[in-house]
């Protein structure tokens, strides 16, 4: 399969513009994606078009990763309800330097390679452009008309909140870089999400228009949940590509509990198994789908992807603590067990208070394991509470010392999936 094939086959593409896949069988091709700068790390959401642009290079493409220092003071209406708040350019220079650690992970920026990965920052060029120079020399290629026909700008004014002009100027900003890295790069593709293609297509016009070039095109579609819910979200937010900010356990477990469905799909999206080892895991599991052998596998792959071998075997290591013997006593877990535990999150507390004990409802609001002594009765009523193992019954219980495993541990579950580990000192 060529790299357009595979991407189809992977689910990775929705939009294409005619004669991309021309282009890139043609000759070694330089293509780049945008990344916003809105936060120090990247999250799932980025990963498929750091994925794209890994498929390209493998492909012998030339890949581009541009990080947004301009259009991040700006922000971009697409897929927006209303305008979010402009960043400073200090924080925004903390962000693009954590953005460009992140990629260095994924993609092989060696520079003796002739299809080197490339980061760029439009502000470089941005700087240099005073604002009526720019509607001179850009503005004038690009009318109102074909602006306001883009779907991204019709629901915006079309709503509530209405689009400023910072926002509206937004798509000529960035169709600008495509055609800034088509003249100065001879970077004739860009890609990115579904909701960009109104934004990409600026650029190939301005190309043609500006320069007389031709440039290409095509989008990935924007992943959804077969339950409805939001991609890339948990009950504590996004999940994170930095380990500081969602922990490798965490990461591996987002995967490991994706339903069957979203399981199958995301398997061809987010590895780099072959179609013939992702239809034999995918049939396997069909067989025996309580083996988990398809989420399972997904969950090793990316995890070992983003976070490397060593911390996918921890997290691994971690899991089977907590949920292979769950019926095996919490005694059983030696101090290094309990202390080695990935992703669990840990607490410490007083014990002397211990010593005296302390009712569980006030215990487990003062740990800060549930926000308010309302929401840890109402969890306790519904038995979703576990002290070391053994689910909490009575609401009069006392926590005290004679709980603490190895006299200083509890191990404590909320719910099916959260633990915490709590330290007495």
């Amino acid at each position: 399969m060529n790299l357009i094939e595979e991407l189809q086959w992977r689910g990775m593409i929705q939009d294409i513009m005619p004669g991309t896949e021309d282009q890139l069988k043609k000759e070694m091709t330089s293509g780049y994606i945008g990344f916003d700068p809105t936060s120090d790390s990247l999250h799932i959401g980025s990963l498929v078009p750091i994925l794209l642009l890994v498929h390209m290079q493998r492909a012998g493409h030339k890949p581009y990763a541009l990080v947004g220092g301009a259009t991040g003071m700006v922000g971009d209406p697409s897929g927006k309800s209303e305008e979010r708040n402009l960043l400073s350019e200090e924080t925004l220079q903390n962000n693009q330097a954590g953005v460009k650690k992140q990629l260095e992970k994924f993609l092989d920026f060696d520079t003796s390679r002739s299809n080197a990965a490339v980061m760029v920052n439009n502000y470089d060029w941005f700087k240099e452009i005073g604002f009526l120079s720019f509607i001179r020399d850009v503005g004038k290629h690009i009318t109102v008309n074909y602006m306001m026909a883009k779907d991204s700008v019709k629901k915006r004014i079309e709503g509530d909140t209405g689009l400023s002009f910072t926002e509206f100027t937004y798509q000529l900003i960035q169709g600008y870089d495509f055609y800034w890295l088509y003249q100065h790069k001879n970077c004739k593709l860009q890609m990115g999400g579904s909701d960009q293609w109104g934004n990409i297509t600026t650029g190939t016009e301005l190309i043609r228009r500006k320069a007389g070039g031709e440039a290409f095109a095509f989008t990935c579609p924007l992943l959804t949940k077969s339950d409805g819910g939001k991609f890339g979200k948990t009950e504590k937010g996004n999940v994170w590509l930095d380990p500081e900010k969602t922990s490798p356990y965490q990461f591996y477990q987002f995967w490991l509990n994706a339903g069957d469905e979203d399981a199958k799909k995301w398997i061809k999206i987010f590895t780099f198994l072959t179609k013939t080892a992702v239809n034999e895991i995918i049939a396997a599991h069909n067989t025996d789908a309580s083996k988990r052998l398809l989420q399972k596998t997904l969950a090793k792959e990316i995890t070992t992807f983003v976070h490397g071998e060593e911390e996918y075997n921890k997290a691994l290591e971690t899991t089977e603590k907590l949920f292979a013997n769950q019926s095996a006593p919490a005694e059983s877990l030696s101090v290094e067990d309990l202390e080695s535990m990935e992703g669990v999150v840990k607490v410490e507390f007083s014990l002397s208070k211990l010593e005296e004990g302390t009712d569980i409802i006030s215990f487990l609001a003062e740990i800060a394991i549930f926000p308010s002594k309302g929401e840890a009765r109402k969890m306790l009523q519904n038995g979703g509470v576990s002290i070391n193992r053994k689910k909490v019954e009575d609401l009069q219980s006392v926590v005290n010392k004679s709980l603490l495993l190895h006299g200083q541990y509890l191990l404590i579950q909320k719910g099916k999936k959260n633990y915490y580990l709590v330290k007495a000192n």
